[in-house]
């Protein structure tokens, strides 16, 4: 029983953490521009009954540890696709957690509509002093924000996290 429990701690310690995203090192551009991204995740999701559906690609760099939680710089790009012939549209939900200068850690939403039938709607946006960036992706009738039954029906995805 012993042999046993040496060789999962032996395990556990060689596997290496695997945080949401792997968080950079900062790396400051010698020349002055702006920071380099380090870190790169793919994502994609359907919202509920594969109405509507979003793509794309999340950079994240500029990790700042001097405080507490790490902060990144991100940018977010990719498509949203409105897949109903009807009056709906479909809309991409972006939460992001970010910290403010007095410490607090608030979120926003940066939504994303698309109402033409399998055009897609391409987007991009940088935030900086970014904890957490959430996605959610929904199908409804055309209004200019998301609804609540959007926002508040199903799971948020976590597209990065500086833990």
């Amino acid at each position: 029983m012993r042999v046993i429990a040496g060789l999962i701690s032996a395990v556990i310690l060689l596997l290496p953490a695997a945080p949401a995203l792997a968080a950079p090192a900062p790396v400051a551009s010698q020349t002055g521009e702006a920071p380099l991204y380090k870190a790169r995740k793919n994502w994609d999701r359907y919202s509920p009954g594969k109405r509507a559906y979003a793509k794309g690609t999340l950079l994240a760099g500029s990790l700042t540890t001097d405080t507490i939680p790490p902060l990144a710089t991100v940018k977010v790009t990719g498509k949203a696709y409105d897949l109903t012939k009807g009056s709906s549209c479909g809309y991409a939900v972006f939460r992001i957690t970010y910290m403010k200068a007095d410490g607090s850690l608030p979120f926003k939403h940066r939504t994303i509509r698309d109402c033409t039938y399998k055009s897609a709607k391409a987007f991009t946006f940088t935030d900086k002093r970014v904890y957490l960036v959430e996605l959610k992706v929904c199908s409804e009738a055309k209004h200019t924000k998301p609804s609540l039954n959007c926002l508040y029906e199903q799971a948020w995805k976590v597209l990065y996290s500086t833990q």
